[in-house]
């Protein structure tokens, strides 16, 4: 361990010997224009103080991300981007010295487009400079635990090439200082691959932090990826967040920090105090730091709204303390202080894993926003899939410059992954906005996906499509059973159903559609009738949906349909199937029509489910264990489903008072779940789907559902309105239970790409202090959560984002729902309560979900992990028209964007394909498997481009960065190699070799992305008929 920095001299020498320089520089009662030296730059051998000039802009929390931008609503925040960006500009003019650092580009895009040609030539010239620089530059600063990591690129993407657009330049840098605790992804894919030279944040567990202050290891290198070794990023938690350093240094125009007053005629001169303080923060950064540099934060929340008011002050500091002499200091940036710290070439602490659970205090757990706002969730969850698609689609057909695009659900989306947004963290009336931004980007896209599939479907030759006269309806809201398109489907009509399929490979599933006649017959795009199933639409759906379509449409629906239709069908890779639906001729059909299953009651001892390898038991009165039993693997387990609710804990009168709120997970008692009563279970049976129907209690419901031929159960609930009668809010719980022997082990997944192994009451980095033992051991899932023992592992796959663990050997537990009544002191303000209100009724927030879960032989999940986890990310997309029923099919009944009966490798898929606005194709190709994570998958692999794109000629392949804004080649001839004190690999780095361009194959390892800009020359065929 270094030594700790010792500088030291008398405050009064000091005071002394500088009152007698300002003596002699300055006569006394004469006035003189002071200049201050702001050029010095780093000195060797000293303790360099590295001055980071910079604003912490949230794209929404407490305001909405455009009355944070122009300045409105300040009775909430006084707060004005706008006014950041207009007095930044001649603040820096002012001194060609001065340097700021600016990150969140959804603000800065908004400010540049109203800005002149004569000021934006001169901020180029200020980022030429290098006075100004852009950070991180994504669209906003992500969340980490959350948000997926498609999304991340995406909006990382957006930000990055807005700056290589407008100014020639690409970030250096990742600043993630203000999520609630750092992901892998976010290290080694957003960081490493996107040409990142080093990683700042902010927020640590405040054990881990003293331990690593003590260590000096709060800079490290960080390996995030064991797949990806040669990903590594010098990697830097602030010693306590990203303000300014102890002492008061503070200097917004309202601001209490005492300024540097160095008039020797006024009151109040303070130079030599200000000097003293100023050391002294230094000194202390210094004995918690490796080498002879330290970076100073100065900024935070909204900050430089009157820019002079830090600089002058800033000017100053610089100017006397290196008259002191006793540090150096000067206006920097994190990427002049990276390069001070390659320079010094030192080994580093090596970091693996992530930095989650996050706590700032022992009961303060930032683990609660992993579910906060569960419907919020869900909607950036399902416009994220539909946005993939909807750019597939768009370069199909051929993006039109005129519209419509995908653009606007590209900037929604991309605000929406903000830390304070997807996170749930912000107030309801920014969590509305989100949503409102989200409704307005998907409506356009909707007619870009329309028009899309219009065009592909009616064009033979696929040379272009001028006016399609097919009108395509979709259903946005089919989660609560309302489509008017099925539902309303006129006597003598047809009702074509095409479902896309956005991943590369064949899918056979099964869709359901709400119905009003059990009349219907079902065929496929051969014209053979296919096996479907009539399901009565149940009461818990349709007051759902009866209730929810009333406050979308502001008036409640004209009709309720009776059934869900559900059948099976088969899509190819990158394209879609048509289905037809048209009654059948016999007019008392109903009566006796064999498709219709209805549900009953089972008095029977157990009720089993099942068609096919995968059997399910269950008592006919719930409350007793489901007996799991794969005859395929010859697995069989016990598994016990409940529901249990935590209290949320009130610490208002605590010592050290802490509440249960959006961001703090702190549980205050379990409360089982049982049904109210002995209630024989509903049970429907079918040729497509068995389910069992459960009424928990007055405000659960839940679905148990086997499809035939599938091999995972697929759990529907419904929660809510939570209760809160009682004066308790309540954090409602699901618990899997088997009797696996686990021991404290499980694995949860980061963004939803490699998994990371945990264990409960344990952490690597240090000596955990258990003091939540529940909410200490939840972590963020997007994609699922596994555990296992020596003969078998149980996998829960989830459709959004939300908070889970093991906190019981052999168990898996899911926050579903959270309803607080107490705000939780983090700056919100607001309890989180949601509510849907119409007609001036309120009622709680109802939430309707699904996971699934399936066991198999120990080192066997990964694949349907895997495979199955890309399907519920990019679910089947379906569009209905009608057409006469007496009329021939005049549209194509299949097509696929491949080459004929080409489908991508199992262990690949494309996570890019867009059409960009200069017609440029971007492409990301993505390998789904860990090293080693399965036998057969995690492996090499090939894909050959050629049949990605028939009738199309590649003209030019350029393989980028992640961000697509440099060439890959540049990007890792200017990266900075780090040296690690330690490494948990031989650091090779283990990629495809460079694409062959006479095969124009990519190879792909695992966890590897590789993105690539495509210019194309249109042949006579964009695609094939099948």
């Amino acid at each position: 361990m270094e030594k700790k920095t010792e500088l030291r001299m008398s405050p009064w020498l000091f005071s002394a010997a500088l009152f007698c320089t300002i003596l002699l520089s300055i006569p006394c009662g004469e006035s003189k224009f002071m200049v201050y030296n702001t050029s010095q730059g780093i000195v060797p051998g000293k303790l360099n103080v590295h001055l980071v000039p910079h604003t912490h802009d949230d794209v929404g929390w407490l305001k909405t991300v455009d009355q944070y931008y122009v300045g409105s609503n300040n009775s909430i925040q006084g707060a004005c981007v706008q006014n950041v960006l207009d007095s930044l500009i001649p603040a820096l003019l002012a001194d060609k010295n001065r340097k700021f650092i600016y990150v969140e580009i959804a603000f800065f895009e908004r400010w540049w487009n109203e800005q002149s040609e004569t000021m934006k030539h001169v901020v180029k010239q200020l980022v030429s400079s290098g006075q100004l620089e852009f950070i991180n530059g994504g669209m906003c600063m992500h969340d980490e635990a959350v948000t997926h990591y498609i999304d991340m690129v995406d909006q990382t993407t957006l930000g990055h090439r807005f700056i290589k657009r407008e100014f020639g330049v690409t970030p250096r840098i990742g600043w993630q200082i203000d999520p609630f605790g750092h992901s892998a992804v976010q290290a080694y894919l957003l960081g490493a691959e996107v040409g990142f030279d080093s990683f700042f944040f902010g927020r640590i567990d405040y054990q881990d932090r003293e331990k690593r202050k003590d260590e000096k290891s709060l800079e490290t290198v960080w390996q995030g990826s064991k797949s990806l070794p040669a990903s590594k990023i010098f990697a830097g938690a602030f010693p306590e967040h990203y303000e300014p350093p102890p002492g008061d240094f503070y200097f917004e125009v309202n601001d209490p920090s005492p300024v540097v007053q160095d008039d020797i005629n006024l009151f109040d001169y303070n130079v030599p105090d200000r000097v003293n303080d100023f050391v002294a923060a230094a000194i202390m950064q210094a004995n918690v730091t490796r080498g002879n540099h330290v970076m100073f934060t100065m900024g935070t929340d909204f900050k430089y709204q009157y820019a002079n008011s830090w600089f002058r002050q800033m000017d100053k500091l610089i100017h006397y303390v290196n008259m002191d002499g006793r540090v150096n200091v000067l206006y920097s940036t994190p990427s002049i202080y990276t390069d001070a710290k390659h320079s010094e070439n030192k080994a580093w602490p090596l970091k693996t894993e992530d930095f989650f659970p996050y706590a700032d205090r022992a009961n303060g757990f930032w683990t609660g926003y992993f579910t906060s706002r569960p419907a919020l969730k869900r909607y950036v969850r399902v416009m994220s899939g539909y946005y993939l698609a909807a750019r597939q689609l768009e370069f199909f057909k051929g993006k039109s410059k005129l519209g419509p695009k995908t653009d606007l659900l590209a900037d929604a989306l991309a605000i929406a992954q903000h830390h304070d947004a997807v996170a749930g963290t912000e107030k309801q009336h920014v969590a509305d906005d989100y949503a409102t931004r989200l409704a307005i980007g998907y409506k356009e896209a909707e007619k870009v996906v329309a028009t899309s599939l219009s065009c592909l479907s009616e064009s033979q030759s696929h040379a272009g499509c001028q006016s399609p006269s097919i009108k395509f309806e979709q259903c946005p809201l089919l989660n609560i059973s309302y489509c008017p398109a099925s539902e309303n489907t006129p006597l003598g009509k047809k009702l074509v159903v095409v479902v896309y399929n956005s991943l590369g490979w064949l899918r056979d599933e099964v869709i359901k559609i709400p119905v009003t006649s059990d009349n219907v017959v079902v065929h496929d795009p051969e014209g053979k009738e296919v096996d479907a199933q009539l399901i009565p639409l149940v009461d818990a759906y349709i007051s759902l949906r009866n209730f929810h379509v009333q406050a979308y449409l502001g008036t409640a629906p004209a009709k309720t349909p009776k059934y869900w239709l559900a059948f099976r069908v088969s899509v190819p890779p990158f394209g879609f199937s048509t289905y037809t639906i048209s009654n059948t001729k016999t007019e008392d059909a109903h009566s006796t029509n064999p498709f219709v299953y209805k549900s009953k009651r089972s008095l029977k001892s157990a009720t089993e489910l099942g068609q096919g390898n995968l059997k399910l038991s269950r008592s006919a009165f719930g409350g007793k264990p489901t007996s799991y039993t794969n005859s395929r693997s010859s697995v069989k387990e016990q598994v016990y489903q409940t529901f249990s609710f935590y209290g949320g804990y009130n610490g208002t009168n605590d010592k050290s008072p802490q509440n249960g709120g959006a961001y703090i997970f702190r549980p205050n008692g379990t409360y089982p779940l049982e049904p109210e009563k002995q209630v024989p279970l509903a049970v429907i049976r079918g040729p497509v789907v068995e389910e069992i129907h459960e009424q928990i209690n007055q405000w659960i419901y839940q679905v148990t559902r086997l499809y035939k031929g599938n091999e995972h159960v697929e759990v529907e609930f419904i929660v809510g309105p939570v209760p809160i009668d009682d004066g308790i809010g309540k954090e409602v719980v699901t618990q899997i239970t088997t009797s696996m022997k686990t021991n404290g082990t499980f694995y949860t997944d980061s963004n939803g790409r490699d998994f990371i192994k945990r264990i409960r009451d344990y952490r690597t980095d240090w000596n955990l202090q258990v003091t939540e033992p529940v909410a200490g051991n939840y972590y963020p899932l997007n994609l699922g959560i596994y555990a296992k023992d020596d003969k078998k592992e149980l996998s829960v796959l989830v459709d959004r984002a939300l908070g889970g663990g093991s906190i019981k050997d052999g168990q898996i537990e899911l926050l579903l729902h959270r309803r607080l009544l107490l705000d939780d002191s983090r700056g919100v303000a607001e309890a989180l309560n949601e509510t849907v209100c119409i007609h001036n009724k309120c009622m709680g927030l109802t939430i309707q979900g699904k996971y699934y879960y399936r066991i198999d032989p120990v080192g066997e999940g990964a694949k349907w992990r895997r495979s199955f986890g890309q399907q519920i990310y990019s679910p089947l997309l379906l569009a209905f028209a009608e057409e006469d029923g007496d009329k021939s099919n005049s549209h194509l009944a299949t097509f696929s964007g491949f080459a004929p009966s080409y489908s991508l490798p199992d262990n690949v898929a494309i996570i890019t394909l867009q059409e960009l606005d200069d017609g440029t194709v971007l492409l990301r190709l993505a390998h789904l498997y860990e090293v080693g994570e399965d036998k057969d998958l995690s492996v090499k692999t090939t894909v050959e481009l050629m049949k990605l794109f028939p009738g199309k000629k590649i003209g030019q392949v350029v393989e980028t960065s992640l961000s697509a804004n440099q060439e890959r080649s540049e990007m890792e001839k200017r990266r900075l190699v780090w040296k690690a004190e330690a490494s948990s690999s031989d650091g090779t780095a283990r990629r495809g070799r460079p694409i062959d361009y006479t095969k124009l194959e990519v190879e792909l390892l695992p966890m590897e992305i590789r993105t690539f800009l495509i210019d194309m020359v249109a042949d006579t065929l964009k695609a094939t008929v099948l």
